[in-house]
């Protein structure tokens, strides 16, 4: 395809997405910690650093239907006050040549739907297509894998990367996510101003078990591909979940401006020493009631209230003042003399 015509396809593509009834609410951070109640229960300094983003219950074990956000939260780090789920997923450092690191910031992302706001943290998307059956309490699953170093082990049209050329992230980059240039590695041209990360998860549900030994197993991705609500599901799994889909805009422009600072090689990298490879997202449900059933019912779109579903839209301030402390306490913030691995983290 030439690239005017891509180009349009995908512009379309992005309008048509844009033009879909979904949630699309931004999340701040809660805490970004060393815990990681569904891979590593009751493990305090787990292998790797995550933020976490959503109800302030978030704890090192969260057993499942036992343990439910949704009434044991009293706050909720993201935009609707009805969403105590609580969801996570690795941090990029920036590795500085004289071998010191340092978290890449985080900004809230822009595009055809309108900017959000938060304050670090990621945004999420619930993308219905037709009739879908919410989450149930307890709830969990994986997407990505922490150890994977393959490449093409990866669908790009699930987990993917792009370069975001623009200065700001209100001026849209190219099409629908996971598509065009987008790659499965972390892009580390000096033309990147951001980059946005996307975790596409699966829409299909055995319509039986709240998790699985690998927490993906009992779930699948439809015959579609891309956020489009995840296409028909296969016989194996057969209840149509809503597609959720995480996006966080890694803000570059401070390494990109100042390149005496940058190794050979790539100098961004995940918080397991890994590559865009090993990008994963976990997702913990824990939405008041059937209030995400609604929502999904009621055709509620974007981060604005719905009084059909009985949704209510928080203020930046309101959902960005709600905050946990560590539970694996270490220094997280600054340069560090090494990524937060192993023994727990020093000051450089």
């Amino acid at each position: 395809m030439h690239s005017s015509a891509w180009l349009a396809a995908a512009t379309l593509l992005a309008r048509t997405v844009s033009a879909q009834n979904m949630l699309r609410f931004a999340c701040s951070q809660l805490v970004v910690d060393r815990v990681d109640p569904l891979v590593n229960p009751g493990v305090r300094y787990t292998p790797h650093l995550h933020q976490i983003v959503g109800g302030n219950s978030f704890n090192l074990t969260m057993e499942p239907v036992v343990y439910d956000p949704a009434e044991k939260s009293t706050c909720t780090s993201c935009s609707f006050a009805q969403d105590l789920s609580n969801y996570w997923t690795a941090v990029m450092f920036f590795k500085h040549k004289n071998g010191s690191y340092i978290r890449v910031p985080q900004t809230g992302n822009g595009g055809p739907q309108g900017k959000l706001v938060n304050k670090g943290g990621l945004d999420i998307y619930y993308i219905p297509s037709g009739k879908v059956t919410a989450f149930k309490p307890g709830f969990r699953m994986l997407v990505g894998d922490a150890a994977n170093t393959a490449e093409s082990k990866v669908s790009k049209s699930n987990i993917c990367h792009r370069c975001w050329t623009s200065g700001n992230e209100n001026t849209f980059v190219g099409g629908a996510p996971c598509t065009g240039s987008d790659t499965v590695a972390i892009p580390s041209q000096p033309t990147c101003n951001m980059i946005r990360q996307t975790l596409i998860f699966p829409a299909c549900w055995d319509g039986k078990n709240l998790d699985s030994p690998d927490h993906k197993s009992h779930v699948a991705y439809g015959s579609g591909s891309g956020a489009n609500g995840g296409g028909p599901c296969p016989t194996t799994h057969p209840v149509k979940l809503p597609q959720i889909m995480y996006e966080l805009m890694w803000d570059t422009k401070q390494f990109v401006a100042d390149k005496s600072m940058w190794p050979e090689g790539n100098p961004y990298t995940y918080s397991m020493g890994l590559g865009g490879s090993a990008a994963h997202g976990d997702y913990i449900f824990g939405w008041k009631g059937d209030s995400l059933q609604k929502a999904m019912d009621k055709n509620c779109n974007l981060n604005k209230d719905c009084p059909a579903a009985g949704l209510t839209a928080q203020t930046p301030e309101k959902y960005s003042a709600c905050n946990v402390k560590q539970q694996a306490p270490e220094p997280v913030d600054g340069w560090l003399a090494a990524m937060p691995m192993g023994s727990m983290a020093i000051k450089a």
